[in-house]
């Protein structure tokens, strides 16, 4: 049995069992993966692949397991190499995070600034995505955080630490008549066009349980996964918008108006998610305390643990 063999499995599954394309993310061939996959079948004595003529179409029972444990090696063996590198003097090494364009635009760059003063030699990428890509970064080892805001039980192979919450708000053109109402509500939103998050009006957001409180259905006209192209066509006057008050730059958006919106919605928390069983090293432990100063190495180990968060935001 070799390693090899265990990253050939897991990337077909990863690509939904197509073996062209495992092979073409793994730079090698498609009958090399299928052999080595074979092999592996062969001294294993059971199936992994359900196969119809030179299609896989399936996993069988014993497969989901193995694909399982398989899995976790390859999260080992990658924890063995992160502590040699925790260990070792140069001060290297990687850190990928996965997140959406609010955070990356709007929360993150501070902290970015931060941690590349304190570790030069880190090479960290960011990764802004939706939330599907977003697990799926995670998942498969691709990004070793996520820092995002949406529903925590949607990160259940996940361990997740809350940072801190945040409120939405209400932009208009210059000029607009809901600027002179006395008191935004969801009454006066409804009456005009609505650009927002495209994940705004899934089943428990805060946005779509406030219209169903008040039994009204949005007119929503346009939705992204970008803030800067929600104000874009708020600007052009197409219709209001509704996103994350941290998105809204009174020194850049001279072309718009925030109304606060943060009695009519439900707070949201973002949260920092992490593998478990992952081996953190050193500096990502001092990446999440600079994002949220409550998340100290010891919090998170514990939380690692199974100890739970015992802070309060």
């Amino acid at each position: 049995m070799k390693l090899q063999q265990l990253r050939y499995l897991c990337e077909v599954v990863r690509r939904e069992l197509n073996m062209s394309t495992a092979a073409e993310a793994l730079h090698t061939s498609q009958p090399g993966v299928s052999k080595q996959i074979g092999l592996l079948e062969d001294e294993l004595g059971v199936k992994i692949l359900v196969r119809h003529g030179k299609r896989v179409v399936g996993i069988t029972e014993p497969g989901h397991i193995i694909i399982g444990i398989a899995e976790r090696i390859l999260r080992d063996t990658d924890n063995l190499a992160k502590v040699g590198a925790d260990f070792s003097k140069d001060g290297g090494g990687s850190l990928t995070i996965a997140t959406t364009h609010t955070q990356a635009r709007y929360a993150l760059p501070p902290v970015i600034s931060r941690f590349i003063q304190r570790y030069p030699k880190v090479r960290l990428s960011l990764r802004e995505s939706s939330l599907q890509q977003i697990l799926e970064l995670m998942n498969t080892g691709a990004a070793d955080i996520a820092i995002t805001t949406e529903a925590e039980e949607l990160y259940q192979d996940l361990i997740t630490l809350p940072c801190y919450q945040w409120n939405r708000c209400v932009i208009t053109p210059l000029n607009h008549p809901l600027l002179k109402q006395q008191k935004l509500t969801i009454e006066n939103i409804a009456r005009y066009p609505l650009i927002t998050y495209d994940f705004a009006f899934d089943a428990g957001s805060p946005i779509r349980r406030a219209f169903d409180a008040r039994g009204i259905q949005p007119n929503v006209l346009l939705t992204a996964i970008d803030a800067d192209v929600i104000k874009a066509y708020v600007e052009m006057g197409l219709g209001i918008g509704i996103l994350a008050k941290m998105a809204f730059d009174p020194a850049r958006d001279h072309g718009l108006r925030l109304i606060d919106a943060s009695h009519l919605f439900e707070p949201s928390t973002t949260r920092i998610g992490i593998r478990r069983n992952a081996y953190l090293r050193g500096y990502v432990f001092d990446f999440i305390g600079m994002f949220s100063p409550r998340l100290t190495r010891d919090v998170v180990e514990k939380t690692m643990r199974g100890g739970g968060a015992d802070y309060e935001l």
